[in-house]
């Protein structure tokens, strides 16, 4: 399974629910795959910390190493696996992103690159249960790049009324990206996050989006300083703290998912 986490709009959670997601997956067994296309690397430092771009032997291979190639016939493209990273986590690796993926984009816009990332990800599927992709916090090349390459979309949705103006257009956006590019792609659902159960306007808004028809995920993800703790110390609920109120919603969502 290919699972993009996709929202236009910046501080909805997306790289904390992909990490954590695919942090439980891994910790049930699978082999769990996390590619971080947002330039700002938040899922990158989440699972690898001070070694996200950088190891002992220099800078890691990493996404915007593999669209780099792309640009040019005259390198030799590497295999799928070399962009791959272990974590510290058994089950768990990522394809850190680097901050100069917003230099090369226009380069790979003018030289229709868009369906790189999908070869990329057919390629390393056989390897994988499952392949969570972060995606940056715009309708840009990476996003499309990341809906062309998926089969499943979740939607980060924070209970803000900004949040749910942006959100017709995010669905219409993928609704062009389905037709235009990939009709396998399906929403699988849209994901409350920094629910509070005792404020009246987010579950009026989920009380709405609901009556709407939108495929609001039943399992919400309210708010807790032990995320924050969680990023400092580049590891995910389900590692720091499995019996956490916050860790056993993620626990409750990944079951909802299927996954």
């Amino acid at each position: 399974m290919r699972r993009v986490v996709f929202n236009q709009k910046g501080g909805v959670g997306k790289s904390s629910i992909t990490v954590n997601l695919a942090a439980i997956s891994a910790s049930q067994g699978k082999r769990t795959l996390v590619v971080d296309l947002d330039p700002q690397c938040n899922a990158s430092q989440y699972l690898l910390g001070m070694d996200a771009f950088t190891g002992a032997e220099g800078p890691k291979p990493n996404i915007g190493t593999f669209f780099g190639q792309t640009l040019s016939f005259r390198i030799k493209e590497k295999d799928a696996r070399e962009f791959v990273h272990p974590t510290q986590f058994e089950n768990l690796f990522v394809i850190p992103s680097n901050p100069e993926l917003g230099e090369i984009e226009h380069m790979l816009e003018s030289k229709h690159k868009i369906y790189k990332f999908r070869s990329l990800l057919l390629n390393l599927e056989k390897e994988f249960d499952v392949i969570y992709v972060d995606t940056p916090p715009a309708y840009n090349f990476y996003t499309l790049s990341a809906l062309i390459a998926g089969d499943r979309v979740l939607i980060p949705f924070d209970c803000d009324a900004f949040s749910r103006k942006a959100l017709y257009t995010l669905l219409d956006n993928i609704q062009e990206a389905r037709e235009d590019h990939n009709d396998e792609l399906k929403v699988e659902g849209i994901i409350v996050n920094q629910f509070q159960p005792r404020a009246n306007l987010p579950k009026q808004l989920v009380e709405e989006l609901i009556s709407e028809g939108l495929p609001i995920l039943s399992n919400h993800i309210s708010s807790s300083v032990i995320m924050r703790e969680s990023h400092d110390r580049a590891m995910p609920l389900v590692y720091l703290s499995p019996r956490h109120k916050m860790t056993e919603e993620f626990i409750a969502l990944n079951g909802e998912l299927g996954a």
